[in-house]
């Protein structure tokens, strides 16, 4: 599949102090204010699932509050040592992944009922290039038909590998822990961090932000994720945004590959409006996005403080939007059923070899694979409307 656009890289941003592991909420420390606050990366940000897609500005007025808001999952300690070893040459894996939580917030939002299952609605593997001046995102479709590993279930207990199930029953079946054991096995390639942002806080940091603005090339309606947006430009609030990222019937060929289009192009939009808004001079939305993307992500516990993530952004922010490729993982419709996707094994073989061995994805790699019809139906539209 060849869907690609160049939005700015999705990371998390800044604090001052240290949360604890295992999920924990940890104490922090206030500092005094400098009296000229320095740059970081800021904004927290999905993609479906996912989207989990994070902006690129900040500054040091961030609250002890926001290191209490984090959640992180010790993967190492779960996943212990059989799995792929670390690249040693500065290059970087994140797996990111937007959460399909049906209880809490989120049961409006995702559907179904308050049963307090979870499934990863969205998920991208983030590989930063050795220098980090360059990323490739592959989006991973959630309806792809896998080969699971053995995992533990959320309840403790030992699930057996299976055959031929759909990508995010991973993320059901045993949290952030399976779902990083499978993209691990799928590709060989070690995640040496995790990144999960929700339903409702993506939504909030939409609407924190003021919206975001898109143009529509068409009409785009689908009740199950109530959108409905004739053709033109649009601000979009935090439900809309919403819908337009989790739609699959509204658009193109009703199937999760176009889903990963649209998201793809909302992640540009998203970036164009962080950079727009011009957060430094206003502390006031700084400290409410900053206290939203806390709240919503979930991270590796190596990223589970502030402090810890804003160091991890600072080192990104050579990236621009010219050093970043968005692909789809290779696949092709299932014969069987119109509404799952399989692995393109050899095209799929390309990106993973390119990744590990940090090489430019190879156009060859997304020619000819399976198209969700969706490409060129959302833009970025001119920002900064409403200020």
């Amino acid at each position: 599949m060849s869907a690609e656009s160049t939005p700015d890289p999705a990371i998390p941003g800044p604090g001052q102090s240290r949360a604890a592991g295992g999920g924990r909420r940890g104490k922090g420390r206030r500092r005094k204010p400098r009296a000229k606050r320095r740059k970081a990366l800021l904004v927290t940000a999905w993609t479906a699932a996912g989207v989990v897609v994070l902006g690129g500005t900040g500054a040091g007025v961030l609250f002890f509050k926001l290191n209490g808001n984090l959640t992180s999952v010790d993967i190492d300690q779960a996943l212990g040592t059989d799995r792929p070893e670390k690249a040693g040459d500065g290059s970087e894996n994140i797996l990111v992944l937007g959460s399909d939580t049906r209880s809490g917030g989120n049961k409006k939002l995702g559907g179904g009922t308050d049963d307090g299952t979870a499934r990863s609605d969205t998920a991208m593997v983030v590989h930063v290039y050795k220098g980090h001046k360059k990323a490739s995102v592959v989006s991973i479709p959630r309806d792809t038909l896998i080969d699971r590993p053995e995992c533990t279930g959320t309840d403790g207990g030992e699930r057996p590998a299976a055959r031929g199930v759909m990508f995010n029953s991973a993320y059901s079946t045993g949290g952030a822990a399976c779902a990083v054991k499978t993209v691990e096995s799928m590709s060989g390639l070690r995640m040496d961090h995790y990144l999960e942002v929700d339903f409702s806080g993506f939504q909030q940091l939409v609407d924190d932000l003021g919206g975001v603005d898109v143009t529509t090339t068409e009409a785009i309606k689908d009740p199950d994720s109530h959108l409905d947006l004739p053709a033109g430009t649009h601000t979009l609030d935090g439900e809309q945004a919403l819908g337009l990222v989790r739609t699959r019937h509204g658009v193109g060929d009703g199937s999760d590959l176009g889903r990963i289009q649209l998201q793809q192009a909302f992640v540009k939009a998203l970036a164009d409006r962080v950079r727009d808004i011009g957060l430094l001079g206003n502390p006031k939305k700084l400290y409410d996005i900053a206290d939203t993307a806390t709240k919503t992500v979930t991270t590796d516990s190596d990223l589970g403080s502030v402090n810890s993530l804003m160091s991890f952004a600072s080192g990104l922010k050579g990236i621009s939007p010219a050093g970043l490729r968005m692909v789809t993982m290779p696949v092709v419709y299932d014969p069987a059923d119109a509404n799952r996707v399989l692995v393109e094994k050899t095209k799929a073989e390309q990106v993973w070899t390119a990744l590990k061995n940090d090489r430019p994805i190879p156009a060859s790699a997304t020619e000819g694979t399976a198209s969700g019809g969706a490409q060129g139906v959302v833009n970025s539209a001119p920002q900064g409307r409403r200020e």
